[in-house]
């Protein structure tokens, strides 16, 4: 196993948020964790792959589809 365990702490600062946000992913089930005993550790691929799946492409519009309305 060549991948990573990130403690809590370390999630959060790497997703620039509070702790308290990856400690509800692992509550939701959102996000893959391992224990550790009683400690918990997210895999770093697994925080790369929740980024991926949440990361919204932004729309693009062509200005032929712009049309004024009068």
């Amino acid at each position: 196993m060549t991948d990573r365990l990130l403690t809590v702490e370390q999630v959060a600062r790497l997703l620039g948020t509070s702790v308290r946000f990856p400690r509800r992913l692992i509550e939701e089930r959102r996000i893959t964790f391992v224990k550790v005993g009683r400690h918990v550790r997210i895999p770093e691929s697994a925080v790369t792959a929740f980024v991926t799946a949440n990361t919204i492409e932004p729309v693009t519009v062509r200005r032929a589809t712009l049309r004024r309305v009068a």
